[in-house]
C-alpha cells in the first residue's frame, strides 16, 4: 500500500511539471486598422505651394473669369451673377472653402487621426474640418455640410522596370477620397459654381523629393452634371513643414474682385 502511495504521489506530482513546461500563451495581435496600416504617413503640418493659377488661386479673379472651368451655360450664367455682398448677407462667404475648392486655397493643412479609422484634416484657410473614413461608410448623415461626407481608402499600384532593366518595379499608394452629401459651392473665389449633384474623388499621393523635402499631391475630380461640360480635374501640390509654428487659422473670407 505505501509502495502504490507513492507511484500514485509520484504521478500526481507531474501534473504541475507539465504544465509550467507549456510556453506561455501569445497575445493575439493587434486589430489591423487605417492608422496602424497605413502604407504612407501623411500625418503633420504641411503648405501649399502655389506654382500654378496663381491668379485664380491667391487673388479674387474679376466677375466673369471663368478660364479653363469647363461650365455649361447655366454655370456660366451663375457665375456672371454672383454677387459678393449677396453672400455676406446670406453667410455664405464660406462657399470657395467648400470641398470642391478647399485644398486649391492657398495656406496650410494639419492632418492627424480623429481616431483608429478616421483620418482628420484641418484648414487654416476658412477653419474648414474634413473627416476621411475606413472600413465603410461614414457615420449616418444629417444636414449638408461644406466638407460633406468622405470615405477614403488606399489604392496601389505597381510599375513595371523599364524594358531590360532587373527588379520588381516601383510601388507606390494612393489615398482616395469620394466624398458626398455637401453643399454646393465655389471653385474659385469669384463665385464659378459647383453644385450638390457633383460627384468629388481626390487621389492624395506623397513622394520625397532628392533634397529630402516630402510633398504630397491632391489630384481632384469634379464631375458635375448641372453647371460643367465635362470633368474638372486640378492638382494642388503641399509640402511637410517641420511643426505648427506658422499656423495661423482664419476664417472664411473673399476679397473683392479684381476689376
Amino acid at each position: 500500500m505505501v509502495a502504490m502511495a507513492a507511484v500514485v504521489g509520484l504521478a500526481a506530482g507531474t501534473v504541475p511539471g507539465s504544465a509550467a513546461a507549456r510556453p506561455p500563451q501569445q497575445a493575439p495581435p493587434p486589430a489591423e486598422t487605417a492608422r496602424n496600416t497605413a502604407p504612407v504617413d501623411l500625418t503633420g503640418y504641411w503648405v501649399s505651394i502655389v506654382t500654378e493659377d496663381w491668379l485664380w488661386r491667391m487673388l479674387t479673379p474679376p466677375i466673369g473669369d471663368f478660364a479653363s472651368v469647363p461650365l455649361n451655360d447655366e454655370g456660366q450664367l451663375v457665375g456672371l451673377t454672383w454677387d459678393l455682398a449677396q453672400d455676406e448677407i446670406n453667410g455664405d462667404l464660406c462657399k470657395p472653402y467648400g470641398v470642391g475648392n478647399i485644398m486649391r486655397m492657398p495656406g496650410r493643412v494639419h492632418i492627424t487621426w480623429e481616431n483608429d479609422d478616421t483620418l482628420r484634416i484641418d484648414t487654416d484657410a476658412g477653419e474648414q474640418t474634413r473627416l476621411l473614413h475606413f472600413g465603410g461608410p461614414p457615420p449616418p448623415a444629417g444636414e449638408r455640410t461644406w466638407q460633406g461626407q468622405s470615405v477614403a481608402s488606399w489604392e496601389r499600384s505597381v510599375v513595371a522596370p523599364p524594358d531590360g532593366q532587373d527588379g520588381r518595379g516601383v510601388s507606390w499608394s494612393s489615398l482616395k477620397v469620394v466624398t458626398s452629401h455637401f453643399r454646393a459651392g465655389y471653385l474659385r473665389l469669384n463665385g464659378v459654381p459647383y453644385s450638390e449633384d457633383a460627384s468629388i474623388t481626390e487621389y492624395l499621393d506623397r513622394h520625397t523629393e532628392p533634397d529630402g523635402s516630402e510633398w504630397f499631391t491632391v489630384t481632384t475630380i469634379i464631375d458635375d452634371p448641372t453647371y460643367l461640360t465635362q470633368r474638372f480635374i486640378t492638382s494642388s501640390s503641399f509640402k511637410r513643414e517641420p511643426d505648427g509654428a506658422k499656423w495661423t487659422p482664419t476664417p472664411c473670407i473673399i476679397d473683392p474682385p479684381l476689376t
